[in-house]
């Protein structure tokens, strides 16, 4: 046995803080932010494995400490070495060396004197020059992982490792809006923020317009036991309206004292604020900002700082809950624009099959949302989003099952502004969208063309329905098995709470509920009818179940 020399385990340890191109990007966004940049620019080609370039107009360095920073653990963010006071997003002096190790790394940087400094680290070589620049920094990362040929092939497609790359960007962009944020993608711009400080700005660069009007603002505080003192827990940024829903809980952002984070407590105590406004399978739009004293925070407990611990995380989750509830409950949630629906084609006349529901007779219906029907001595209630989104569903499949998803070409073609990260999906699962029936391409920067939809939904099928498409494909779920992905898309263009129908358009969609194959029940396992015998009714009444 003996012990390793420093240098050899210097050398195991490299690369652990980066696993891929997006953990470069995310360290020397952090840099840039320590730096107190009000303006970062991100470029990154082929997905980040040929290059990542990022440059801000923070306090940049000295010569010195421009060719100490390439060497391991150094850093000038841990005041008097104490963890417990860490008040940047780094700490740890080991982001440029890892990344050095792996790669070829030009720091170019100045701050403020009449020359720049310009240190290259390439295969432990370091050469370091004067240079001309502006006050700020540069980042140059070139062929990553070129001499780590099995990490290197473990990369994913450069459109999903730009879709990891865009995720990351656009948290720390909507997080933090008193900073001016830009991303480009092989020479294409993805989004930029202004820098304003508006939380609304952020949403508009990041996501679209409807997004940034569709939503409201929250600052809020509240003393919270942290430990055996009352400590002020701040809670600011954007939420959406509940009429803005995605399929899945990746929109729902998170920072704790700047640093975005994934924090399940926080995450589930945000949508918990929302409360009933949300329907059981959708998650908010949301980005908060959590600010706790620096010694209530242990950043260091996840190798790459991606979670916090808190002290009296259960009292801070509970702030949080509060304050959204607070400020949905004050917010004018109506909507903007009315629904598109078309229940001529959606609930077109069943022709001979036999319906499960042919005793039922539409008698009333109750605040827009329940469709209430006699059959026989019981009362039916039929919740018509549910009903709806059973009758697309089965639609779809059968289209799947026959000869395909056959399209409907909108005319003219549809703009769509997408997240970052799902522009970039678009293109990854270009072949999956195809047989799903969309016709996109991509329009510049988030926006995509939407030139056709599934045409079984028909005119119903909103162009919205592809970010619930795309969010099922980046789950994970399995394209050929396209249940899920159905019983999303046809979620969508369904009838909503509050859409009001005619007594024929309620009729019409009774029938085709009786008419499917499992009617009782929502593709995602809900009811679609309940049954209320007249005995219940009896009996709440006290009335003699035989007398009436």
């Amino acid at each position: 046995m003996r012990r390793l020399d420093r240098e050899t385990v210097d050398r195991i340890a490299a690369g652990e803080v980066v696993t891929r191109p997006a953990r470069v990007v995310v360290e020397l966004l952090e840099n840039a932010l320590d730096a107190g940049a009000e303006r970062i620019e991100i470029e990154v080609s082929a997905g980040g494995t040929e290059r990542v370039r990022v440059v801000d107009d923070g306090r940049g360095m000295s010569a010195d400490e421009a060719a100490r920073a390439v060497e391991r653990h150094t850093t000038s963010k841990l005041p008097d070495g104490d963890l417990r006071a860490v008040e940047t997003l780094g700490f740890r002096g080991e982001a440029l060396a890892s990344i050095a190790d792996v790669a070829t790394l030009t720091l170019t940087t100045n701050d403020g004197g009449s020359r720049a400094t310009r240190v290259q680290v390439a295969d432990g070589d370091v050469t370091v020059e004067a240079t001309g620049r502006g006050r700020g920094t540069t980042v140059e990362v070139t062929d990553l992982f070129h001499n780590r040929p099995a990490r290197r092939a473990s990369m994913a497609a450069p459109a999903t490792e730009f879709e990891r790359i865009s995720d990351r960007v656009a948290a720390y962009a909507l997080l933090r809006p008193e900073v001016a944020v830009s991303l480009e993608h092989d020479g294409r711009r993805t989004f930029a923020t202004p820098g304003s400080g508006s939380f609304a700005d952020a949403a508009l660069a990041v996501y679209d317009r409807e997004v940034a009007r569709e939503s409201t603002t929250l600052a809020a505080t509240a003393s919270v036991p942290v430990g055996d003192e009352e400590a002020s827990v701040g809670v600011r940024g954007l939420l959406a309206y509940p009429s803005i829903t995605r399929a899945s809980a990746d929109h729902v952002r998170i920072a704790v004292n700047g640093r975005p984070v994934a924090m399940p407590d926080l995450r589930r105590a945000i949508t918990r604020g929302y409360g009933s406004l949300l329907p059981g399978d959708r998650y908010p739009v949301a980005a908060l900002s959590v600010s706790v004293p620096a010694r209530a925070v242990d950043p260091n407990v996840h190798p790459t700082k991606a979670q916090v611990a808190i002290r009296g995380a259960d009292a801070v989750a509970d702030a949080v809950e509060e304050g959204v509830s607070d400020a949905l409950s004050t917010a004018d949630l109506r909507r903007s624009a009315d629904v598109a629906m078309d229940l001529e084609a959606a609930l077109d006349p069943v022709e001979s099959a036999p319906s499960a529901l042919d005793e039922a007779a539409v008698i009333g219906q109750f605040r827009d949302c329940y469709v209430l029907c006699a059959a026989g001595d019981d009362l039916l209630v039929v919740d018509q989003h549910a009903a709806h989104e059973r009758i697309n569903y089965e639609r779809l499949r059968a289209a799947v099952g026959s000869e395909g998803i056959p399209s409907t070409p909108l005319d003219p073609p549809a703009t769509l502004s997408l997240a970052p990260e799902a522009a970039a999906a678009v293109e990854r699962y270009a072949d999956e969208l195809a047989a799903l029936g969309f016709d996109v391409d991509p329009f510049g920067g988030g926006t995509v063309r939407v030139r056709a939809v599934p045409a079984p939904v028909g005119r119903v099928a909103d162009p919205e329905s592809l970010r619930d498409t795309l969010a099922a494909l980046r789950a994970g779920e399995n394209p050929d098995d396209r249940d899920a992905l159905l019983a999303d898309l046809a979620c969508h263009p369904s009838l909503k709470a509050g859409d009001a129908l005619t007594d024929a358009e309620a009729a019409g969609l009774v029938d085709r509920l009786g008419a499917c194959e499992q009617p009782f029940a929502c593709p995602h396992g809900r009811p679609t009818v309940l049954a209320i015998e007249k005995t219940h009714l009896a009996r709440g009444f006290e009335r003699h179940p035989r007398r009436g």
